[in-house]
């Protein structure tokens, strides 16, 4: 740059090139200035939250394929890579959504270019779940629109044999129209696996029924198919449950609240319980923490903590996004901090997951669901924050 700008001086005082000339040239040069990183080198570069004990990386963003992207699920693979997936496309109502997904490969610090894994012809896929069972297999839970809203949906998916490195064929996981997932399954302690879902109903896109209601499938060793529980029903309506199991007979979820999305004193966290080992499941009840009308999740950690991670708001802003941790099994939460609060932005569908080396991770998308975040910490620095 040194160089052309002596060559451009020189020219300058001999009048080979007018003043105006220069200022486009050095306009021209400074964006290219700019954008002399490669795209990996500007999205791959992980910059300490406000505290440095909380780091988040901005892993996507509009200068990769799809401007919307969202929301983003996550897993750590047995070889100890992690795979992202999320679904992207023109909008969240466009038919030209299909589901994409990229790994971090263990060691590594840059994320693969993201690649169509699902796509189903003519309509509208959304919202994918990936999860390793124990047995290996890698699982993709998705939804496809059969219709102008989300309560025209249905779940498919696919499996994968090789750590996500291929992928079969779809199937159908519901028939119903309106049912949908968002959160991974858990094991429970029997072996069983237990897979969230609900079933939303209305044709308002700003607003969810308020007899939309939460369930679980339930796949039993050696059944290809889950057996669905009750209906969770609640005051306005839940969705998105994500459940832990505590004892061998007792659960617990958090859904998100149905109705619309504005501001809503009385709009909180649905939670449900099941005294059977999750065979059958309570009716929603408020819970203590404020929802927008947003996805939450909640896990149980190694050492048997919970975390639930919720937009602490009844505003209808998906911001701040808070992390809650019990450490007397549900019992109460005195440990919150928000790890992420910049008003006027979303940090929104947050998924967690704690990995084998003990630390914290959760995804988020943000900028108008245009870009997927990640943010990493120790348990330890929520526990050090009082309520």
């Amino acid at each position: 740059m040194q160089r052309v700008l002596k060559l451009l001086c020189r020219r300058l005082l001999v009048g080979e090139i007018p003043i105006r000339g220069i200022i486009h040239v050095l306009l021209v040069m400074v964006n290219l200035q700019a954008g002399a990183l490669s795209v990996e080198d500007k999205v791959q570069k992980a910059e300490p939250a406000k505290d440095s004990d909380i780091l988040i990386e901005r892993v996507f963003g509009p200068e990769y394929p799809d401007p919307y992207k969202h929301p983003a699920s996550f897993t750590e693979l047995e070889n100890g890579d992690l795979y992202l997936a999320y679904y992207g496309g023109s909008g969240e109502y466009g038919d030209d959504t299909w589901v994409r997904g990229s790994r971090l490969v263990k060691g590594t610090t840059k994320w693969t270019k993201p690649e169509i894994i699902a796509d189903t012809p003519f309509r509208a896929d959304g919202n994918p779940v990936i999860w390793q069972a124990p047995d290996g297999i890698v699982w993709m839970f998705y939804v496809v629109r059969y219709g102008s809203t989300w309560a025209n949906s249905r779940i498919k998916f696919k499996v994968s044999h090789d750590n996500a490195q291929t992928w079969s064929d779809s199937d159908m996981m519901t028939w119903d129209e309106g049912t949908m997932v968002r959160s991974r399954p858990i094991v429970l302690n029997n072996g069983d696996y237990l897979l969230g879902v609900y079933h939303e109903t209305g044709t308002d896109r700003e607003s969810v029924g308020a007899d939309t209601t939460s369930f679980f499938l339930r796949k039993k060793k050696g059944e290809n198919s889950g057996t669905p529980t009750n209906r969770v029903r609640s005051r306005i309506g839940n969705l998105q449950p994500s459940p832990v199991q505590i004892t061998d007979d007792y659960l617990v979820a958090y859904s998100r609240r149905g109705g619309d999305y504005g501001p809503l004193k009385d709009g909180f966290l649905v939670r449900t319980e099941s005294r059977d080992g999750g065979f059958t499941w309570s009716d929603g009840q408020d819970s203590q923490f404020p929802n927008p009308n947003a996805s939450a999740d909640f896990i149980k950690l190694a050492n048997g903590h919970l975390l639930l991670v919720y937009n602490n708001n009844d505003q209808g802003e998906r911001m701040p996004l808070t992390i809650a941790i019990s450490t007397d099994g549900d019992k109460s939460y005195p440990h919150r901090r928000d790890i992420v609060n910049k008003p006027g932005d979303t940090a929104a569908y947050p998924t967690a997951l704690q990995t084998k080396d003990g630390k914290i991770h959760v995804m988020y998308t943000s900028e108008r669901r245009s870009v997927i975040n990640h943010a990493v910490f120790e348990e330890s620095a929520i526990l050090q924050t009082p309520k």
